[in-house]
This record gives C-alpha cells, sequence and structure tokens, in this order.
C-alpha cells in the first residue's frame, strides 16, 4: 500500500482539472516563478523541486 500525504490532493486535483492540457516546461518555469514571488517561503521547496525535474535522466 502507498502512503498517502497531504500532497496527494493537491496534485490529484491538479491532475483531475488540467490533466488533459499540455503545458512547455518554459510556462511551468514562469508559474514556478509566479509562485515563488507570492510565497517566497515556498523557495527552497521550489528550488528542490525544479533542480529534480531537470535531473531526472541524470545517472547519478
Amino acid at each position: 500500500m502507498r502512503d498517502v500525504y497531504f500532497t496527494d490532493r493537491g496534485i490529484e486535483e491538479l491532475a483531475s482539472r488540467r490533466g488533459g492540457e499540455e503545458v512547455t516546461l518554459d510556462w511551468l518555469a514562469e508559474q514556478l516563478r509566479t509562485f515563488v514571488d507570492v510565497h517566497p517561503e515556498f523557495e527552497t521547496a521550489v528550488e528542490r523541486f525544479a533542480t529534480w525535474l531537470a535531473r531526472l535522466d541524470d545517472e547519478d
């Protein structure tokens, strides 16, 4: 059984509301910048998430 985290609700809402849309990584990057501008307390988390996404193909 998979652990369910509080963030899963937000992820599920994102998938249900926007799951059929196609977006570019440039669009996503701009949304992340805007989010951090509005919520600077999440800068570290957003930075870690963006770095993780950027390095998904790394073999390390």
